[in-house]
């Protein structure tokens, strides 16, 4: 079989990134051109700002993806995009720039859906084997995703509020903690010799959905309780205490739909497995079960462009392609695409 090579580009948010990635499993570049530095004063990702820096780095990113795999756009399949969801303004950025390097060289152009491409950067590690079980977290999902067969999603639980990388997000903040807060949340409840008990949320006994918000609001008002109290709190044991609530929730509702669907394996996605408090938890979890579990290296947890070129090539394949009336789609479902 002769070999795939896809061209992915991904701006859904603060990272422009740009990647080659051959038969969607082998990565021969990775270019990721982080805005952590810019958005950090202000405690979060400003759209605008994230647009202008997409605006400036797109071009650059494509042309050193390129450059390091020492490929030209002849020797390409097809060029991929993610095309939903994230911020719009930013997403249009990769868009336009996939669509004039699809015009421009004569390339199939596929818009891919940004959690799929996070799941489909555990095919760069090791193979998918269906039926599967994918946790996706990140800073706007949190969801169980039973994959029976390549391309296939169907959603079995869901947050209700708050995903549980913007919890995260939240209670750094309560605790001044700066952008991104989630990593330093783990690294402190790792480093803690206490925690405070905070509720786990399980909702009906039968669901796999999420809600984290009230969780959240559990931290804010035990330090706004301290505050008024006029007593310090330890920032290192609030940590713990809610790190501990969020993953003994995922890992349990996981553990169960894994056993309930008979599936061959489990992934986490996302950029929360990046969490080692939470892969920790999950690996031991599965390790007991003797039901594999995988999750990707930390470069591919977070944003990039190799997931979704991983994606796109399981997508081209199965013969889907897009055309150039291709948009920005930030509400956009993760719809099956072997069908």
């Amino acid at each position: 079989m002769e070999n795939i090579y896809i061209l992915g580009i991904e701006s859904s948010c603060d990272e422009t990134a740009a990647s080659v990635v051959k038969n969607g499993t082998e990565i021969v570049s990775n270019v990721v051109a982080s805005q952590i530095e810019s958005h950090k004063r202000f405690g979060g990702v400003v759209p605008e700002i994230a647009s202008r820096h997409h605006v400036e780095q797109i071009t650059v990113v494509i042309e050193e993806a390129l450059k390091q795999a020492n490929i030209q756009p002849a020797d390409l399949n097809a060029v991929c995009v993610t095309e939903g969801p994230g911020l719009v303004g930013a997403l249009l950025i990769g868009i336009n720039a996939a669509k004039a390097f699809s015009f421009a060289h004569g390339l199939p152009l596929i818009g891919v859906h940004h959690i799929a491409g996070h799941i489909y950067a555990n095919a760069l590690v090791q193979p998918m084997e269906f039926p599967l079980l994918a946790l996706v977290v990140s800073g706007g999902h949190t969801e169980l995703v039973l994959m029976k067969e390549d391309g296939n999603f169907e959603l079995i639980g869901e947050t209700r509020d708050d995903a549980a990388g913007e919890a995260y997000d939240k209670v750094a903040r309560v605790l001044n903690i700066p952008y991104p807060g989630g990593p330093q949340i783990d690294r402190l409840a790792h480093e803690s010799d206490g925690e405070v008990d905070f509720p786990r949320v399980w909702l009906e006994p039968d669901s796999y959905d999420f809600s984290f918000s009230g969780l959240k609001s559990a931290v804010i008002n035990y330090k706004h309780n301290a505050d008024q109290r006029g007593e310090a709190i330890n920032p290192m044991h609030v940590a713990k205490g809610f790190q501990d609530s969020v993953v003994e929730v995922l890992t349990a509702k996981t553990l169960r739909a894994a056993r309930q669907y008979n599936v061959k394996q489990v992934i986490a996605a996302g950029g929360v497995s990046a969490n080692k408090g939470l892969r920790d938890a999950l690996t031991a979890t599965f390790n007991k079960e003797d039901i594999p579990f995988y999750v990707p290296p930390l470069k591919l947890c977070t944003d990039n462009a190799a997931m979704i070129a991983a994606a796109g090539t399981s997508m081209f394949k199965a013969g889907k392609r897009s055309d150039l009336t291709l948009n920005g789609r930030p509400g956009l479902e993760l719809l099956s695409w072997n069908k």
